[in-house]
């Protein structure tokens, strides 16, 4: 049986404090979010990932075996509300240890769903939810667009590709210590190269043959205009009426 990947309790709360002071701090942006409201999501971004990945498990929930989960999220969200100021000037160490946290959620959630005799594939959605959960029902709480499920830096495809990386190598039987610091060590730099460099999926679309066409034109022409191998004085002029001009009144 796969071992599961484990970390100290301290590192595990330290994780759950980041994820509730971000969640205070996101929380704090809606005037009429009162202080009990700012608790429910600092909460949920906290441990919900956790959650939602040992109820995919049928497993007693981890964080509510003991009071110290919910202390947690209670005193780190409040902290998060009240510094807000102070934490936004921070923003680049919060992401560094956002992309580690993000990391080592996937590495635990992979792995114990692996312990728990999973298939690959299921181990991973667990591992991938159990990192990106939380996040998910902040925005169904607070009614907004599911941020994951939108273009952006790679949120939850880091995290694929590393519960992906987990699986892989606990089948080539390697050791699930390091297979879980290699979890951790690859998602966090493929996430934030992402937000480094703006990496993000292509939006959907249908496939369309004229509009990839006019599309790839209009990038040919962008493209020459910044290599100045055209000049804007030369580009084609457009009829503002459009190639179905509306009829006149008279």
């Amino acid at each position: 049986m796969t071992e599961t990947f484990a970390i100290p309790l301290a590192l595990d709360l330290a994780a759950v404090a980041l994820g509730s002071i971000q969640g205070a701090m996101y929380a704090a942006g809606f005037r009429r979010l009162d202080l009990l409201g700012v608790a429910v999501i600092a909460i949920v971004v906290g441990i919900g990932g956790s959650f939602i990945r040992d109820v995919l498990l049928n497993i007693t929930p981890a964080t509510l075996t003991t009071n110290i989960y919910l202390l947690t999220c209670l005193i780190a969200g409040t902290v998060g509300m009240l510094l807000q100021k102070l934490f936004v000037r921070a923003d680049p160490v919060i992401n560094i240890l956002d992309a580690l946290t993000l990391g080592a959620f996937t590495a635990l959630g992979t792995t114990k769903a692996l312990s728990f005799g999973l298939p690959e594939l299921p181990a991973m959605l667990i591992g991938v939810t159990a990192a990106v959960g939380g996040g998910m029902i902040r925005d169904v709480l607070l009614n907004m667009p599911i941020a994951v499920m939108h273009v952006g830096s790679l949120y939850a495809v880091a995290a694929i590709v590393g519960s992906g990386i987990t699986v892989t190598l606990i089948h080539f039987g390697v050791d699930v210590t390091i297979t879980g610091l290699v979890c951790v060590v690859l998602t966090a730099v493929l996430r934030l190269l992402a937000m480094r460099f703006g990496w993000s999926l292509p939006e959907q679309r249908a496939f369309d043959r004229k509009r990839r066409r006019k599309q790839r034109e209009v990038e040919e022409t962008v493209a020459a205009i910044r290599t100045h191998t055209i000049a804007l004085d030369q580009l084609p002029l457009i009829d503002p009426e459009g190639p179905n001009p509306t009829p006149s009144a008279s």
